[in-house]
């Protein structure tokens, strides 16, 4: 692999299982022991286990357990997978305290994702972020490990957040010239036209519903050159008819005092959500 990776293309809600109908998955990957760092975007919050209504589950258990079963389908042992990501993690918490025992679980595939929480802060520095990340990969990279980064998505249409556009315009585009340097894999949520519905973000609209972390753990197959469930994972959603201003106005307030204001306090206050949590899987274990 030498080159960043990319994903472009559409899913729906298909998750793979191992083939009980004679119909083979696609070819496995090569991986067979994948670990997820980051923030609450990889924990997987606002998608609640289907089996354990206090646990997310996520794009990244959803991609585990996709490369599982192919690997189930074609005869090979299940994936070895951990999950070590936390909410509301900044990078530098990432990459000191999540990556190093990452790496001694010897993984042959890592992904890192983080930076969202640091560019919400007004004085956030970018390059500062870059290049604790580029050095991230460099390491990951130097232990025979694959990398799978990914960009951060639009936020155009999103309220208040809008004002992080550039900045996370400018953070894609250094994550593209750190995956080319160093023939890390990508997956472009910038580029998913599904997430610009509402539809597939919870309501604080920070986190991705059930059917967004569906969609995002398509988006990181067709990121790692695997093929994709479903052809059309990216396709939009039937629109809707437009909101009435008044209901928009009751949303908008609604969001400010159930999400924003609650989020402003922890900041004056230096709490984070996931204070006093730990991973969810952190230890490798055979998924799916």
């Amino acid at each position: 692999m030498s080159d960043a990776k990319t994903t472009q293309s559409p899913e729906s809600t298909a998750t793979a299982h191992p083939s009980t109908d004679g119909v083979r998955l696609p070819a496995p990957g090569p991986w067979s022991r994948y670990v997820a760092i980051g923030d609450s975007f990889t924990e997987g919050l606002w998608d609640v286990h289907p089996d354990d209504d206090t646990q997310c589950r996520g794009w990244a258990d959803l991609l585990a357990q996709n490369l599982s079963h192919r690997r189930i389908d074609a005869g090979q042992d299940p994936l070895l997978y951990a999950n070590l990501a936390i909410r509301g993690r900044l990078m530098r918490s990432i990459i000191v305290d999540q990556l190093p025992a990452a790496l001694e679980m010897k993984p042959d595939l890592v992904s890192l994702v983080g930076g969202g929480n640091d560019i919400l802060r007004p004085t956030v520095d970018i390059d500062w972020i870059a290049r604790n990340l580029e050095d991230a990969v460099v390491t990951i990279r130097e232990s025979g490990a694959d990398v799978l980064l990914c960009t951060g998505f639009d936020t155009a249409e999103s309220p208040l957040v809008s004002m992080t556009r550039g900045r996370v315009g400018i953070y894609n585009s250094l994550i593209w010239s750190i995956a080319h340097r160093h023939g890390a894999y990508v997956m472009d949520m910038w580029g998913m036209r599904s997430l610009k519905d509402w539809r597939m973000w919870s309501e604080d609209r920070i986190h991705l519903t059930p059917e967004g972390h569906r969609r995002v753990s398509q988006a990181a197959l067709l990121g790692l050159d695997q093929v994709p469930d479903d052809e059309a994972w990216d396709d939009p959603l039937t629109p809707l008819p437009p909101v009435p201003r008044i209901e928009w106005v009751r949303e908008n307030a609604h969001w400010l005092r159930e999400h924003v204001y609650p989020w402003a306090t922890r900041r004056l206050r230096r709490q984070s959500s996931g204070d006093a949590r730990t991973a969810k899987y952190p230890e490798l274990t055979p998924f799916g």
